[in-house]
């Protein structure tokens, strides 16, 4: 049976094999179709199609695949992105989203399908933050997609986000740090692990650090570039943030450790790299951390990460009643309140300090 509608507006009926057809014409006058299961999804594609007709905008192609489009996607979003990010997001999709939901025509995906695959995705094992940096990185394709006329919507946007556990971040305490640094006194990582407590730098900023970006005598580290490792290689590049680039002053002690360093590596290799292997080049970051540990296990203190070390000046210095926007700027944070909201387990010591502070100056003598 057909259902005819107004000028323009399209044909409805059903096949002889059971599904829906709708035709209309395009805006060139050529007759088109859109099929489908149901009457109301065949209505809702030529209801799309109309409007797409109606704004100029490409039809909708249902043969064009979720993998066709997200593989021609990131060839075209690595020009965007930072090196490690499109490794990140080629990772995503390639390992988790194309075979999932590849095979799934782009115009037809759904947001149930999303659900589908995050749901597969932490039934096999992954973890729940994989699924969400999935999440990030599809809404990312969609909306280009949507915003090419490829899908009526980014059904992103309609699928919550996989739940994450919050995960307590682990920060040395002052007297953790005390030994970290009596462990590390004479080793090659001394001044390494010093400037990390000293100034909150990230791992790859510290590993980028050239001696002309340290001014001994001013006491102060200018971030310039961070190190990054690439399918080729290590590569230095430019920052995190714009707000990542920045000067950090350093104390006495820091000073000491960096001079200390300085005369050590002279009888090495010449390199104006202030972190080096013993040939010169970046340091490996995988044998960095082995060293780390080693450190760690001389201390006897728990294994943490290296990004830990950001952690624990972060904290010290709010504990101590630095100014949080200070913190943030030494953090290469864009704001005191990413600050505030990455440390806000710190915040209740600072109430406490600050309302003792007010009583003791509004008390009567």
């Amino acid at each position: 049976m057909s259902r005819r509608r107004g000028n323009g507006e399209g044909t409805v009926r059903r096949r002889g094999d059971g599904r829906w057809e709708a035709r209309y014409r395009d805006a060139t006058g050529l007759r088109k179709s859109v099929f489908g299961k149901t009457q109301a999804d065949v209505l809702a594609k030529l209801k799309a199609a109309r409007n797409d007709r109606d704004l100029g905008l490409p039809a909708r192609s249902e043969r064009l695949t979720t993998a066709a489009y997200l593989t021609k996607w990131i060839d075209g979003a690595r020009v965007n992105v930072r090196p490690t990010t499109a490794i990140r997001y080629e990772g995503l999709i390639r390992r988790h989203l194309i075979p999932r939901l590849g095979r799934i025509p782009l115009a037809r995906l759904s947001a149930q399908d999303l659900g589908r695959c995050y749901a597969g995705m932490i039934g096999e094992g992954l973890a729940p933050r994989t699924a969400g940096h999935a999440h990030r990185v599809l809404g990312r394709a969609l909306r280009d997609a949507e915003a090419s006329g490829l899908v009526v919507r980014n059904v992103a946007r309609l699928t919550r986000a996989p739940r994450v556990p919050y995960q307590e971040m682990h920060a040395l305490s002052i007297d953790e740090a005390h030994r970290l640094i009596e462990a590390a006194h004479g080793d090659r990582l001394e001044a390494l692990v010093v400037l990390a407590l000293s100034t909150g730098a990230r791992e790859g900023e510290l590993l980028a650090l050239r001696w002309s970006d340290v001014d001994l005598d001013a006491g102060v580290v200018r971030i310039q570039r961070t190190l990054l490792r690439t399918p080729t290689g290590l590569t230095f590049a430019e920052p995190k943030t714009a707000s990542s680039r920045r000067s950090i002053p350093i104390g006495r002690a820091t000073v000491a450790a960096l001079r200390a360093h300085r005369q050590r590596q002279a009888t090495e290799r010449l390199t104006d790299l202030a972190f080096a292997n013993t040939l010169g080049g970046p340091v490996n970051a995988g044998e960095m951390l082995r060293a780390f540990y080693a450190l760690l296990t001389r201390a006897g203190l728990p294994r943490v990460r290296f990004h830990d070390l950001r952690h624990t000046a972060a904290t010290l210095m709010l504990g101590a009643g630095v100014h949080a926007k200070i913190v943030a700027e030494r953090l290469g944070h864009s704001t005191p309140m990413l600050t505030l909201t990455v440390y806000s387990h710190v915040t209740p010591t600072m109430q406490r300090a600050a309302a003792d502070e007010l009583d003791a100056v509004l008390s009567r003598p």
